[in-house]
């Protein structure tokens, strides 16, 4: 019997371990019930504890806003200031499983003033559940969340169309606003959309179907979150393998650390290092048990090389005939993450995958109105140039240029190689946070003359000193430094 119980514990715990992870974040207005409808996803899935339970509903009693009901929201707003005015500030994680998989959930702000607070949030989660009230339907603030979530290249979005039990769970007014969203949704290029009437405070369609909306033919919101398929939402094609750290225990073995950003390695594969073009192939995968056939994302694993060739942290393990975009110039969508506004003669450093340079920010295209969506730019007349350095929380198309290459890859194709940090080189600040658009054709550029030129005609060097003056632009390239030359 003894036995058995172990035997069945392991079994459980080898099962628990093959469960796939769901990210998700909710986002909608203040009061539409973001917090509740969470709460009650874990109160009704009985992931709660009985402590839990018994200090709930003594908030509840002491300091809820749900009238007789309990508050299911006061499990997620934890800071006092949350609970006294009744709103999300920041962004609040938990982490839950049923039999079939585990979640981890970010409960984001709704007020505009956090809207880095939701991209915070929102980085790492594969779906997003945007609610609405079904009193006031599609508004300002669910457009902008949408568009947020179309930013940050997030796949699949649940539109919980939330207090039904206050329109009467009218069928009606539920395809009246799934009708409004598509219409607005559809140019934003979200692939998977999915529509539920709900009350987060009565329960009806979280865990369990309700009685109340027979006319609704679809399944529960929790249903749909164990069975949405994510496994295709990782890049398999493109093989982008960033070096951490190199791995030399010993004399016998030299590795290259990292994570694998997208495609897949089996051993044997040709290999190219950027950026120094060096070519080898793979002889061995590691894994912390054991070695592997193949590697894909989003594993950790060393890769050993059959040639001794010389890579390091910041530089990238490619296959030849799948290139990233090699370049220091660049567009990108930016979000202002700093209380500090934005200074344009200023130098940061851009973290992008391993890889840390020197960065500035060259031009604004435009910036984004979040909340209709318009683009203001300076040609049209729309923004003076007192207007242009970004405040806390703006978005902008900006175009940028770093002192040495970066290795990237739009980030609608590839989210772990096109994303990237600035920091604020002397608070230490995460200034702003981006998502690459594209290279820059040289034409576009506005710094091009912010590099130093070395015109030998001018100098009058001799002919014969060009290839050696060649080599050492080269070898500054490498250590982060351009010069241009002029022969």
């Amino acid at each position: 019997m003894e036995n058995n119980s172990k035997l069945n514990i392991k079994e459980f715990l080898d099962k628990d371990e093959q469960k796939d992870l769901l990210r998700f974040l909710t986002a909608g207005s203040v009061d539409d019930g973001k917090s509740t409808l969470i709460g009650r996803l874990l109160f009704d899935s009985k992931k709660l504890y009985e402590d839990q339970l018994d200090a709930l509903e003594r908030d509840s009693k002491r300091m809820g806003n749900a009238g007789d009901h309990i508050d299911y929201a006061l499990l997620l707003d934890g800071l006092k200031a949350e609970r006294e005015q009744g709103i999300t500030i920041d962004v609040a994680y938990r982490y839950f499983s049923t039999n079939n998989r585990k979640f981890i959930i970010a409960d984001t702000p709704g007020h505009e003033q956090y809207t880095r607070n939701m991209i915070t949030g929102g980085s790492t989660a594969n779906l997003a559940i945007i609610l609405v009230d079904a009193r006031t339907g599609v508004i300002t603030q669910t457009r902008r969340h949408s568009f947020l979530v179309s930013l940050l290249g997030i796949k699949h979005v649940v539109l919980a169309v939330n207090k039904m039990d206050l329109v009467d769970f009218s069928e009606e007014r539920f395809n009246e606003i799934v009708k409004e969203y598509k219409q607005f949704i559809a140019p934003l290029g979200i692939p998977d959309v999915t529509c539920i009437p709900l009350s987060a405070l009565d329960g009806d369609n979280v865990v369990e179907r309700s009685e109340r909306t027979p006319w609704y033919n679809g399944i529960s919101l929790l249903d749909f979150l164990e069975t949405v398929h994510i496994d295709n939402d990782h890049n398999l094609s493109d093989f982008r393998f960033p070096v951490q750290y190199v791995l030399r225990p010993n004399l016998d073995f030299r590795g290259f650390c990292g994570k694998v950003a997208s495609g897949i390695v089996r051993k044997g594969d040709e290999v190219i290092a950027l950026p120094s073009g060096k070519k080898s192939r793979v002889k061995s995968i590691v894994a912390y048990d054991g070695e592997l056939d193949y590697a894909f994302p989003p594993q950790s694993v060393t890769l050993t090389l059959e040639d001794e060739i010389d890579v390091s942290r910041g530089e990238m393990l490619v296959h030849p005939d799948n290139l990233p975009v090699v370049d220091r110039n660049f567009e990108a969508m930016l979000v202002w993450m700093d209380e500090e506004p934005m200074d344009l003669n200023k130098s940061f450093f851009i973290k992008q995958t391993t890889n840390l340079s020197r960065s500035r920010i060259s031009s604004i295209k435009y910036k984004v109105d979040v909340n209709t969506m318009d683009q203001l730019s300076v040609d049209n007349g729309q923004l003076m140039p007192d207007d242009l350095p970004m405040q806390l929380n703006q978005i902008a198309r900006v175009v940028l240029t770093t002192a040495k290459e970066l290795f990237f890859d739009p980030y609608q194709k590839n989210k772990a190689t096109g994303a990237f940090i600035l920091i604020d080189p002397i608070t230490n600040n995460t200034s702003a946070v981006g998502m690459i658009i594209d290279r820059v054709e040289d034409k576009d550029m506005h710094l091009s003359e912010d590099l130093p030129v070395l015109n030998l005609p001018k100098l009058e060097i001799a002919l014969e000193h060009y290839e050696a003056i060649e080599k050492a632009v080269k070898d500054l390239k490498r250590q982060g430094i351009e010069v241009k030359i002029i022969k």
